[in-house]
């Protein structure tokens, strides 16, 4: 299983890339050393730290016009990535 399975791209996250942070969406068996090696070997870039989060599943329901669909979204690990001063990581380099 891949350590990291994508970049989550939102308003908040790209207001903290201009602080050298970036938000990946993680394995939730990954550790923030193999986090840190992932993103290194991938970007170029070097790590001075991770944060991880653990974002849990809610209920969600939705009306219809005959009955009341019910259900949950998935539960999920996310990490904030900060790099060294200077380095860039572009998401939209291979577009």
């Amino acid at each position: 299983m891949s350590v990291l399975k994508r970049p989550i791209i939102t308003e908040k996250t790209q207001r903290l890339n201009a602080e050298g942070k970036y938000t990946f969406e993680v394995g939730m068996d990954s550790n923030k050393i193999q986090i840190a090696k992932a993103v290194e070997d991938m970007y170029g870039v070097t790590v001075t730290g991770v944060s991880t989060i653990r974002q849990i599943g809610k209920k969600k329901s939705r009306m219809t016009r005959s009955k009341v669909t019910s259900g949950k979204t998935s539960t999920f690990k996310k990490a904030v990535v900060t790099v060294k001063e200077g380095d860039l990581i572009d998401f939209y380099a291979d577009l």
